[in-house]
């Protein structure tokens, strides 16, 4: 456990490092790195700061709390194919962004994009704990959660069906398709507070996932509090996957992936599954933003196509070894 720990901040560190220093501006190692802690007043300074700095605190914090919460909510249901997007929290925060970009209403302040989001995603998680109640059990949150999913997923639909300009359509299309370019420390400080509160709630599960294992009448009995347990889990995973939806869009698989690449490696234990995907999320999506710049640095290519086009033949595969499994 300790070398796995070792390894995977070693990893992180090093694509952090990696996202600075790696961009369309040919900037040395050496100039990068002095632009970044010696302000000059020059254009340098202005990229390593305003450009790439975010861009990559960003990655970070939106791939571990993806991570996490995948982590979290496989642990819960005591299901490899669950992810974050299951209870429909991203869903909900992109009917709110489209609709901002919709009316206008982005187009106001410069934060309104996310603060709509945002506001999405905290009605989809009202919505979803009056529909599985207080005392429901996983399978009705499942349920609430994939109606409220598909609720927001027909009424973005729908915006876009009667969407008459041209140009709104487009910026929709293309937001939701995820992407942590033209990103400020703003959206870094508007991420941060909802992020540090998700990470204290789903990092605060550990004991009582591990109990989950043994099934949910075992964890009542070694003093889980099941309705607590699902509510901390709610929330964190609002808070994780909505904040990054409002500053990044939508990017998925991380929260699927992740765990199910990890979990093997850290045995039987959800509780450790916990940080070793937060860490190992945060180093999947610092290396699609850095492959999204090497790639096709002029076509502009999405950070949430890229996870996509990683993530899915991943899920195929989970699909067929667990059909070779019950054979």
């Amino acid at each position: 456990m300790t070398r796995l720990a070792i390894i995977l901040c070693v990893l992180v560190v090093g694509l952090f490092f990696g996202s600075l220093l790696i961009g369309p501006a040919e900037i040395g190692i050496t100039d990068s790195l002095s632009a970044l802690f010696v302000d000059d007043g020059g254009a340098m300074t202005l990229v390593m700061r305003e450009i790439r700095l975010p861009r990559a605190l960003l990655a970070l914090m939106i791939g571990a709390s993806l991570g996490l919460a995948g982590a979290a909510m496989q642990g819960y249901l005591r299901n490899p194919l669950a992810e974050p997007g299951l209870i429909g929290v991203s869903g909900s925060a992109a009917f709110g962004a489209v609709l901002a970009i919709h009316t206008g209403v982005a187009a106001s302040f410069a934060l309104a994009l996310p603060f709509s989001a945002l506001a999405g995603a905290l009605c989809g998680v009202f919505l979803i704990m009056a529909l599985a109640g207080s005392r429901g059990t996983s399978l009705t949150l499942i349920l609430a959660g994939i109606a409220v999913s598909a609720l927001a997923a027909a009424l973005t639909s729908l915006v876009l069906n009667l969407s008459p300009n041209p140009f709104a359509a487009s910026e929709i299309v293309f937001w939701m398709m995820g992407s942590l370019a033209d990103r400020s420390m703003t959206h870094v400080w508007l991420a941060a507070p909802f992020m540090a509160v998700g990470f204290a709630l789903l990092g605060g599960l550990g004991r009582g996932l591990d109990a989950l294992t043994l099934g949910e009448d075992s964890a009542q009995a070694m003093g889980i509090g099941l309705t607590r347990l699902r509510l901390m889990l709610v929330l964190g995973t609002a808070c994780v996957v909505g904040a990054g939806t409002a500053v990044a869009g939508a990017i998925g698989f991380v929260g699927l992936v992740v765990p199910h690449l990890l979990r093997p490696l850290v045995g039987a234990h959800p509780s450790r599954l916990l940080w070793a995907s937060a860490l190992g999320g945060a180093a999947m999506v610092l290396t699609a933003d850095i492959a999204v710049r090497v790639v096709l640095p002029s076509r502009d290519l999405k950070l949430g196509v890229l996870t996509a086009l990683v993530g899915a033949p991943l899920f195929l595969h989970l699909i067929l070894k667990l059909r070779r499994e019950r054979i």
